[in-house]
């Protein structure tokens, strides 16, 4: 594809798991599509997925309309189907057989007459994405993930709203821990990184915050509980992230997904630790584990704002044929680096950050 070619259609798709503000996303770049490019749009549906088996669909200005508030994706997703290793079966001990199917993806994107494709998504997408790159697609990427784990951006649309619904679930289960003089864990998302566990746990006045970045130690915790009832504090709220593992020890295991890119499922880590609590402290311990809620609903403000600036600069990256970048939020501005240079990253919690040192200063444990 000639870099002077006229743009005149443009594929769009979300990937990965769903998070608040997709639809924003989808509506700007269509909408700013035709308004200013004169460019049709085809929704890509399932993520990867609709790419491999080339189910596409027109997209124009009522598709999109009344759809910014809607949490999900209108398009649907999936963060199963990787082009470059995709499950076409299973061998005769029932393991998934895999398959590189990129040169489908690509007959089906000539076949579309896609002149470039805007992929929504996280560090799984932007992989995929950077394996089209090489193979000559022209992308745009626009980063998405209630983790904040991609790699350049200050932040990525769907944080906020799932900082602001942990949040509130944690001033819940507050009160409940406060009336019945509880040790109550709340395990969140995040996978990697603690950045929805420091962020949510600092805005609900956790207790006690525990991320992978700072491998705990049980007996701190234990303690920090027992000081606290020792000072007339009947109860404990502790945040726990989903991959947060104890000094010298592994990570909770869930499930293993074995036909999908990131086989690993981290999970349950709040139920082990609510356990081993109980048994050294003899205190009344629970836990809850918040799971796909933090995903769902309708985005906060600002997220509607961030998925709408995100998606008009993608535009205005294609309009400038300016290929196979990702759009960040920088100090504020919204800018663009190479796609290749997030894949297959993750930005996790820097030890020196300074809501670690804020945290610390009101008294937080971090288990450490």
């Amino acid at each position: 594809m000639a870099a002077a070619k006229k743009v005149a259609r443009i594929g769009v798709m979300t990937g990965g798991g769903d998070c608040p503000g997709l639809n924003a996303v989808i509506r700007v770049v269509t909408k700013a599509a035709i308004t200013q490019l004169g460019a049709e749009v085809l929704g890509i549906e399932d993520g990867f997925l609709g790419l491999i088996r080339n189910r596409m669909r027109p997209l124009d200005w009522q598709d999109v309309s009344n759809i910014l508030t809607s949490g999900g994706t209108i398009l649907g997703t999936t963060n199963k189907a990787d082009p470059a290793r995709f499950a076409v079966g299973q061998d005769e001990h029932g393991q998934p057989l895999f398959k590189d199917v990129t040169n489908r993806v690509l007959e089906h994107i000539a076949e579309r007459q896609l002149d470039a494709i805007v992929f929504i998504g996280g560090d799984g997408t932007m992989t995929g994405a950077a394996n089209l790159v090489r193979r000559g697609v022209r992308c745009v990427g626009v980063p998405k993930t209630i983790d904040n784990d991609l790699m350049s951006t200050d932040l990525t649309f769907g944080f906020t709203t799932a900082v602001q619904t942990a949040t509130e679930c944690l001033d819940r289960i507050h009160s409940t821990a406060s009336s019945h003089h509880r040790v109550m864990l709340v395990e969140l998302m995040g996978r990697n990184a603690g950045w929805l566990t420091l962020h949510s746990g600092l805005a609900s006045g956790s207790d006690v915050i525990l991320i992978p970045e700072i491998p705990f130690d049980l007996e701190k915790v234990c303690d920090e509980c027992t000081r606290r009832g020792q000072l007339g504090k009947r109860f404990t709220l502790i945040a726990v992230s989903e991959g947060a593992a104890p000094l010298g020890g592994k990570q909770v295991v869930e499930k293993i997904v074995h036909d999908s890119p990131d086989p690993i499922r981290l999970g349950g880590v709040s139920a082990v630790l609510a356990e081993q609590i109980a048994n050294r402290t003899h205190l009344e311990t629970r836990a809850t584990i918040l799971g796909h809620v933090q995903r769902g609903g309708t985005p906060v403000a600002f997220d509607r704002v961030l998925a709408t600036s995100f998606g008009f600069k993608a535009i205005q990256l294609i309009a400038e044929q300016q290929w196979n970048q990702m759009v960040v939020l920088r100090q504020g501005r919204t800018e663009a680096v190479p796609i290749e240079s997030v894949a297959g990253q993750q930005r996790t919690v820097p030890p020196d950050d300074p809501l670690i040192a804020m945290a610390r200063s009101v008294g937080t444990c971090m288990g450490d």
